[in-house]
């Protein structure tokens, strides 16, 4: 039944408009394919898509425009290509000043084409990132906010909701309502509706529910695609006498034998459907030293508490640590290191290379240190040489510490980690003092100061 919904999605996402940026088009015409597959030549290193300075907007377009000239010149004469330092920075600043000339010439948008709600941002220079972003594979090739793929994501199952109700409405009620504990509490309840009917088909009782009714109001009201469910198996808006007076009813129709097969299959697929989920983009970035100094703030979204709450927390810590620490034993004070690294939703890891560049991207805090390997090694310029990870302290990350989260390892909410070349395995390399370790098409993302 899951694989059933996943192939009807699937197909959808190729037949649906989907408006990711600019005029909407269908994902099926030859024109958008032909389209889509020129823009992934130009830009082979994806860019996030978000509201920020025009400064940062000219800067990645420029690396991506430097990127695809400098592409076909790779293929020619790949051992001529200069990755030093220098001539990238070089090159980026010629892309940028090209980018300053062209953005001058565009005249400024009229009032009538600016939005009169604007997206408020947090601007403040020393913030490492401006946020958090996603991919969602089902629905596009997009790199948004939790926030703006929550609205895609309604947007998109409602368009398909006319076509397929009873399958659509098992994702909108399992991925457009917050709380997982008020879904199940929902898909529990409906799943028992249709798990009556179709064990007692004849029972007249097990037909009809009452909209009023205390559970349906608290459990499955409240729920966003429940109603659109329950439409879909067969139900009617009906208004039925009760306790001398009128109420709204829910009443199911039957209409053959095929109408109690429909039930048991919605039933099945509302027990196994599972919220469309999204991807964390590593939003990749390339930092000098000075850069890394000046970004050290993290955006709210990194913490699972408010930044005040955060704040005032740390002041009352401060105030009773003197007592504090003479009275609590190892015991207590892991539990409480634990419960602080609880409060981390993301880690922010820089890997600092022996050329002073910084890599730079963003991870779930529970996720493994080997994705964060995993991350180093697909932008490596020489991919089968080993390395090594290290902590700011010194103490080198082995590979038992590659199975253990983020959090284990105290990497969170950021890090600096240091990546040296495995010396065991140097002499099979070639020389160590190599001018650039990085990919170029990854260097060409450094951010100008």
């Amino acid at each position: 039944m899951a694989e059933k919904i996943k192939k009807y999605f699937q197909k959808k996402k190729i037949e649906a408009k989907f408006k990711m940026a600019g005029p909407g088009y269908k994902l099926a015409d030859d024109s958008s394919r032909s389209s889509c597959s020129t823009s992934s030549r130009k830009e082979p290193v994806p860019v996030p898509v978000r509201s920020t300075p025009h400064s940062n907007e000219a800067k990645q377009a420029a690396a991506a425009a430097a990127l695809a000239r400098l592409g076909g010149q790779r293929h020619h004469d790949h051992a001529a290509f200069n990755t030093s330092l220098a001539a990238i920075q070089a090159q980026v600043r010629r892309e940028l000043e090209a980018e300053r000339k062209a953005k001058e010439m565009i005249p400024p948008p009229s009032d009538a084409n600016v939005s009169s709600n604007p997206v408020v941002q947090d601007t403040s220079p020393h913030l490492a990132v401006t946020g958090v972003y996603f991919r969602c594979p089902m629905i596009g090739n997009g790199i948004l906010s939790k926030e703006e793929w929550n609205k895609k994501i309604r947007e998109f199952l409602y368009e398909q909701l006319e076509e397929e109700r009873g399958l659509t409405a098992c994702l909108i009620i399992h991925s457009c309502n917050k709380g997982q504990e008020k879904v199940s509490a929902c898909v529990e309840i409906l799943c028992k509706y249709l798990q009556n009917i179709i064990l007692n088909p004849t029972e007249e009782k097990y037909q009809k529910i009452r909209m009023s009714n205390r559970a349906f109001q608290e459990r499955v009201a409240p729920i966003e695609g429940s109603q659109d469910f329950l439409l879909a198996a067969g139900f009617q808006i009906r208004k039925q006498a009760f306790q001398d007076s009128e109420d709204d009813f829910l009443v199911f129709s039957k209409d053959g034998d095929d109408s109690i097969e429909n039930l048991q299959v919605l039933h099945d697929a509302l027990q196994s459907a599972e919220p469309i989920g999204l991807e964390l983009d590593r939003n990749l970035q390339v930092l000098l030293p000075s850069q890394v100094a000046d970004r050290n703030e993290l955006p709210a979204v990194f913490f699972s508490i408010s930044p005040e709450e955060l704040k005032r927390e740390q002041q009352l810590r401060t105030e009773a640590v003197e007592k504090g620490m003479m009275l609590r034993t190892k015991a207590m004070r892991e539990k409480e290191e634990q419960r602080e690294m609880r409060r981390y939703r993301y880690a922010l890891i820089r890997v600092r290379f022996p050329d002073g560049v910084f890599l730079q991207g963003t991870f779930y805090a529970h996720e493994k240190l080997q994705a964060v390997r995993e991350f180093v090694h697909e932008n490596l310029l020489c991919e089968n040489r080993p390395f090594i990870l290290a902590a700011a302290t010194g103490h080198r990350l082995n590979d038992e510490d590659s199975d253990k989260s983020l959090v284990e390892l105290h990497l969170v909410p950021a890090s600096i980690l240091i990546f040296t070349w495995d010396p065991i395995t140097g002499d099979d390399f070639g020389n160590e003092g190599q001018a650039t370790y990085l990919k170029p098409e990854i260097m060409l993302l450094l951010q100008s100061c």
